[in-house]
């Protein structure tokens, strides 16, 4: 952050001295994120970047880059800055001397996200006075990591003309808190993804990735878990791609073809009474034990003219400093799916 030579650092004014506050910033360059590519980011003062599209004041729930996710206040001293360059190669973040309401005599935290034009992702601390491991969650979550979700539409149950639109978290890489110490770091090498293949032959044959399947419709490559899962189910793609061959590969007997429609049809009940036998597992174990976490986040939101927000754990959440100031889309309930 110190070479001015690549690019103009700035401070921003206003979440260098403010208290959970987020301000969207543009990139110069596309930005790869799950084989999405980005060209705005939300920076927040809580040391984290928010990637979503929809913003809302749960911003610490998914779709995060988080190098150090905890209850920083900015506004505690002059020292404290959030600052960021972007020189076309790289969008660093740089949270520095920032501090935690009642724990301000520790000291202050400096610390830094890179987002590289490769996809690549780097975490660089250099000021932890605290064990990160020992600093409170109760007024806002402590960690870090990567996290991205995918948004679907469901009918309401109460309307039709009311949609539900719920997000689901597909994906998280959780850091080992307590490996974070100072002038330590973190990098993330982006593995290849469905979304990079864009012919039907590279979708089904490549190597470097798995459950890949191919959408004629929309010309996509994907394994259903993506940002684009709406499009995926609207033009029915899982249907499709269960049946996706090269046009080359035809069956040659019309009795084989009955085996394997009757073999199907069978296979396809006996997977519907393992899932109807999970899901009933699954109901039981949430029931007697409500505070467990599954791996899968489900976080619900309820369409009324996008509604306040309402979280089942009840958090304080996040205002952005820059827009219109209308009302913003809000996430109405979470909980494990």
């Amino acid at each position: 952050m110190n070479d001015v030579r690549h690019g103009q650092v700035r401070v921003h004014g206003i979440l260098s001295n403010s208290y959970k506050q987020a301000v969207r910033v543009a990139l110069s360059f596309d930005f790869p994120f799950y084989g999405h590519y980005l060209r705005q980011i939300t920076i927040a003062t809580g040391g984290f970047i928010f990637t979503g599209d929809i913003t809302h004041r749960m911003l610490t729930a998914t779709q995060y880059i988080a190098p150090l996710m905890a209850n920083f206040d900015p506004s505690y001293s002059k020292e404290s800055t959030v600052q960021y360059l972007d020189n076309g190669e790289v969008f660093v973040v740089q949270w520095e001397h920032v501090r935690i309401p009642g724990k301000e005599s520790v000291g202050g935290f400096t610390f830094q996200v890179a987002l590289y034009k490769t996809g690549t992702i780097t975490f660089s601390y250099r000021d932890i006075p605290l064990s990160v491991d020992v600093i409170s969650s109760a007024e806002h979550p402590v960690k870090a990591g990567l996290s991205d979700a995918f948004m679907v539409m469901s009918p309401s149950s109460q309307s039709a003309d009311l949609p539900r639109q719920m997000i689901y978290e597909y994906h998280r890489v959780e850091i080992d808190v307590t490996k974070i110490t100072n002038y330590s770091a973190v990098e993330f090498t982006p593995l290849p993804t469905c979304l990079l293949h864009d012919s039907c032959e590279l979708c089904l044959s490549a190597s470097q990735t798995s459950g890949c399947s191919w959408c004629h419709v929309l010309q996509r490559c994907s394994d259903g878990m993506d940002r684009h899962r709406q499009e995926w189910l609207d033009y029915a793609c899982a249907e499709e791609s269960q049946g996706a061959t090269f046009p080359d590969v035809k069956t040659d007997s019309s009795t084989k073809s009955v085996g394997f429609a009757n073999t199907g049809l069978i296979a396809g009940l006996a997977s519907a009474l393992v899932l109807l036998l999970a899901l009933i597992l699954v109901s039981l174990y949430i029931s007697y034990h409500p505070s467990a976490v599954s791996p899968l986040y489900l976080i619900q939101r309820r369409k009324s003219y996008w509604p306040s927000l309402k979280f089942q754990k009840q958090e304080s959440g996040y205002t952005e400093v820059e827009g219109g100031g209308h009302e913003k889309d809000s996430i109405v309930e979470a909980g494990p799916c």
